[in-house]
C-alpha cells in the first residue's frame, strides 16, 4: 500500500491520481475534513468529475453535524483496503491528517472513553477555554501537551479524558512506528517560501468560487452544532464573516493565515516519522507526472 502524506497545497490529490492510473490504484481519503458532505470548496476536495473514473473511498461519509471518529475511520478505511486488495487494485491513501494516517496504518488501539467525563471537560473546555485545560495537561502529561496544540480542544479534552480513566499518560497511549498495514509512506515536500503563495492563490480561488454561500448553507444544515466540522480552516473564519464579526476581506486573511499554520503543523507531524521518504512535490500541474515518476522509482514498479 502507499500514503501519499504532507502538507496542505502540496499537490497530494493531482500525484495520487497519477499513481492511481499508472498502478491500477484506489484511492483512500485520509483528510478528515473531507469526510463531510457539503464541504467541498473549502477542504479542496475533487470533484467527481476530475477523478477520472478512480474509485475513491472514505468521501462524504458523515453530516457536518456528526464528530468524526479517529476509532470509525481506521475500522471503515481498513475495511476498504481489504476490499480494494482483494479485487487486485492498489490501495493508495492520501491526506494529510496525521493522526487518521496513523491510525490506519499503524499498531493503534483506542483507550476506554466515557461519555459524562467527557462531557464535562468539553463544558469547562466552552467555559474556561482550551488554554486552561492545555495548561493542565502540561501539567499531569507534559509529552502529550507538547505534541497537542494549545488550541486544539477536542484532542485536549481527550488526553485528559484518557489520564482520568487510565490513571496513565495519554502519551503513552499514542502509537508506535510499528506498521500494522505494510505500507511504503511519500511525503511531498515544498519550502514555505514556495507553498505559502500557492495557499494565499488557492484560499482565492476558493473564495471566487463560492465559499461564503458553502457555508452559508452548511450553516442551515447545522454546521455550528458540528463538534469538528465547524472548526475546520476556512469554514470557523467564514462563520465568523456569516455572523457580521469579521469583514469578508478579513475573514479571507485570516484563512490563509490559519491554512500556513496548518500546513506547518502537518510538516512537523510528518516529518519525524523515519519511514516517510520525501519528493518534491509538483511545481505545477505539467510537473505532476515527475513526481509520480519518482515515487514510481522508490517503489521500483
Amino acid at each position: 500500500m502507499i500514503a501519499l502524506v504532507g502538507s496542505t497545497a502540496t499537490g497530494k490529490s493531482a500525484v495520487s491520481l497519477a499513481l492511481a492510473d499508472r498502478l491500477g490504484g484506489e484511492i483512500v481519503n485520509a483528510d478528515a475534513m473531507q469526510f463531510y458532505r457539503g464541504m467541498d470548496i473549502g477542504t479542496a476536495k475533487l470533484p467527481a468529475g476530475d477523478r477520472r473514473g478512480i474509485p475513491h473511498h472514505q468521501l462524504d461519509t458523515l453530516d457536518v453535524t456528526e464528530d468524526a471518529s479517529v476509532a470509525g475511520f481506521q475500522a471503515a478505511a481498513r475495511a476498504d483496503i481489504d476490499a480494494i486488495h482483494a479485487r487486485g487494485r492498489r490501495a493508495i491513501v492520501t491526506g494529510g491528517s496525521g493522526l487518521y494516517v496513523r491510525a490506519l496504518l499503524d499498531q493503534f488501539e483506542f483507550p476506554p472513553t466515557d461519555p459524562a467525563a467527557r462531557a464535562r471537560l468539553e463544558e469547562r473546555a466552552v467555559r474556561e477555554g482550551p488554554g486552561m485545560l492545555h495548561r493542565e495537561l502540561a501539567a499531569v502529561d507534559p509529552a502529550a501537551a507538547a505534541r497537542i496544540p494549545a488550541q486544539n480542544a477536542k484532542r485536549i479534552v481527550r488526553a485528559l479524558e484518557v489520564i482520568e480513566l487510565t490513571g496513565r499518560p495519554f502519551s503513552s497511549t499514542l502509537p508506535t512506528h510499528q506498521y500494522e498495514i505494510p505500507a511504503v509512506q511519500i511525503g511531498l515536500e515544498l519550502d514555505n517560501e514556495s507553498l505559502d503563495p500557492r495557499i494565499d492563490e488557492r484560499v482565492n480561488q476558493m473564495w471566487d468560487a463560492g465559499l461564503v454561500d458553502e457555508v452559508r448553507v452548511l450553516a442551515e444544515q447545522g454546521l455550528r452544532e458540528g463538534v469538528t466540522a465547524r472548526r475546520a480552516v476556512g469554514y470557523a473564519e467564514t462563520l465568523r464573516h456569516l455572523d457580521g464579526e469579521l469583514e469578508a476581506d478579513q475573514a479571507r486573511d485570516l484563512v490563509k493565515v490559519h491554512t500556513r499554520r496548518l500546513a506547518r503543523r502537518q510538516r512537523k507531524w510528518f516529518r519525524p516519522d523515519p519511514r516517510v521518504r520525501w519528493v518534491a512535490a509538483p511545481a505545477d500541474s505539467a510537473d505532476v507526472e515527475r513526481a509520480a515518476d519518482e515515487i514510481l522509482l522508490l517503489l521500483g514498479d
